[in-house]
């Protein structure tokens, strides 16, 4: 899930910059091979992280209902577990309703 969100975290550090650079420099970024690669790289990202979010819940499940660790092992913080889970498909949904923004703009070009 780590792997996932970093590359969440620097694909959406180069398209700021890339949008300040638009922005200073008054240029266009609304061109079809552009956003063409822009949804291409969002979808990648997407399912990444939809399936780090998933491998994270398994493992919470795993560890919470099927080897019962939480009742084992009290100093386990299994909430926390379930509440990171939560919040990467959280994260996951955005990043799919910005995938499908972008796609949705791509093909009005069309």
């Amino acid at each position: 899930m780590s792997l996932a969100l970093i590359l969440q975290l620097m694909w959406s550090l180069g398209l700021a910059c890339k949008d300040i650079f638009a922005l200073r420099n008054k240029k266009d970024l609304h061109t079809p091979d552009n956003l063409f690669i822009i949804v291409m790289v969002d979808w990648v990202v997407a399912v990444f992280m939809f399936s780090g979010a998933c491998a994270s819940a398994s493992l919470t499940i795993f560890f919470m209902w099927d080897v019962h660790f939480c009742e084992t092992y009290s100093k386990l913080a299994c909430r926390q577990f379930a509440l990171s889970v939560v919040l990467a498909f959280i994260t996951w949904l955005l990043q799919a309703a910005s995938s499908f923004s972008a796609f949705w703009l791509l093909v009005s070009f069309y």
